[in-house]
């Protein structure tokens, strides 16, 4: 992300950067950081929750008013809604990717586990 931003700037385009690791993206140098505080996967915010998502993109674009000079941070104010153990992290279905290598990964697993 940090690549694209830099590349859109120096062409002369704004950016902002939705991000729930505001720390990181600070110290790599991102011109506009919107900081959320959102498990990874999900920086807009809960599946299906379109006016919620709306409302986290808005207030991320709103960053372009709100900054004065690169490298600002600015805290958004949302805070995700349920207990990060009661999150439902994963997909009903397993990835695409991760089906057409599960043998390898599980054989690799067991090979580590035995060291």
């Amino acid at each position: 992300m940090g690549q694209v931003a830099h590349y859109l700037e120096a062409q002369g385009l704004a950016t902002v950067t939705l991000t729930n690791t505001p720390e990181f993206h600070r110290e790599v140098g991102i011109p506009r950081v919107a900081a959320i505080e959102h498990p990874y996967g999900r920086p807009v915010g809960q599946v299906n929750d379109r006016e919620g998502q709306r409302e986290v993109l808005l207030a991320a674009l709103r960053v372009f008013e709100n900054a004065t000079a690169p490298g600002q941070l600015f805290n958004l104010p949302f805070t995700w809604p349920e207990e990060p153990k009661h999150t439902d992290w994963q997909p009903p279905e397993i990835s695409p990717i991760i089906k057409l290598h599960l043998d390898e990964i599980k054989a690799l697993g067991a090979k580590l586990r035995k060291k």
